[in-house]
């Protein structure tokens, strides 16, 4: 009797090991979209109804977190009035130390096998993550949002001199940084894998605006496979990105390029591992 005992007491054991372990199968996080923001209650609202309205369709469990970056404006209040209408909405508020550190944070901080990090004006859609699937299936670990490849769409474009600024600044990044045949490192919609995401983002030192580069260099140094994909992109003349920034990021992207040289990213290949 008492054998049989024993006998269904491990006979339980090992049924709910695998009930836990089908319910963890089950309920893995697929999807994690990052949304950087520093004072962005006018956009922000706008833009989270419609990445939920898009995530709401899927199949995949997901979740949206905003990494509020220590915004002086009512961002916080409006993000935290909409989480019981969202599913799946966090908010995760930071210090003001740039866009790079509140995408750091936000990597970091999310669950899902793929991590995207999308621009607070919606700039590139959420439903672009589509063309984003079958280049993770063929072993992509880093899959980039473009503006200047073929297939992609500029819906409002720019005007001419933030576009000659553009080129010029692209060239000189490929030239400094090494990073030949990127043609657009700053597109604000980039996906990574979790092992890519967690590698990439627990060594990034930029916090600013050159984040983008330091965040490729690492990628490639580490051994991910990256491809750019042809995205649509809606200009907003509101940008905060101007000449200044500009100036601020090719200083980062100086830095970025002595890190490298006195080896300070190490030669760690994630890809053999």
């Amino acid at each position: 009797m008492d054998k049989q005992r024993q006998t269904l007491r491990i006979s339980d054991i090992i049924t709910e090991c695998v009930k836990i372990r089908l319910i963890r199968y089950r309920y893995t996080m697929r999807l994690s979209v990052i949304v950087p923001s520093y004072n962005e209650a006018e956009r922000l609202p706008k833009t989270l109804q419609e990445i939920s309205s898009y995530l709401r369709k899927q199949s995949y469990d997901y979740e949206i977190l905003v990494v509020n970056g220590g915004s002086t404006d009512t961002t916080a209040q409006a993000v935290e009035n909409m989480i019981s209408q969202i599913p799946g909405l966090k908010i995760l508020t930071t210090e003001n130390r740039g866009k790079g550190f509140a995408v750091m944070k936000g990597m970091l901080a999310t669950q899902g096998d793929f991590r995207v990090f999308t621009d607070a004006d919606n700039s590139t859609s959420i439903d672009q993550v589509e063309k984003m699937w079958p280049e993770f299936e063929k072993g992509n670990t880093v899959v980039i949002g473009s503006r200047d490849i073929p297939g992609a769409v500029l819906v409002s474009v720019q005007p001419r001199w933030r576009r000659m600024l553009g080129d010029i600044f692209n060239l000189i990044v490929q030239i400094i940084s090494g990073m030949w045949g990127i043609w657009d490192t700053q597109c604000g919609f980039k996906g990574f894998t979790k092992i890519a995401a967690e590698a990439i983002f627990s060594r990034i030192s930029i916090e600013k605006w050159a984040f983008d580069v330091e965040v490729l260099v690492l990628a490639k140094k580490m051994g991910f496979q990256i491809k750019e994909i042809p995205v649509t992109w809606v200009n907003d003349p509101r940008s905060k990105v101007n000449l200044k920034g500009m100036i601020q990021m090719l200083f980062e992207v100086l830095q970025i390029r002595k890190n490298e040289l006195f080896g300070k990213y190490g030669k760690v290949d994630y890809a053999k591992r």
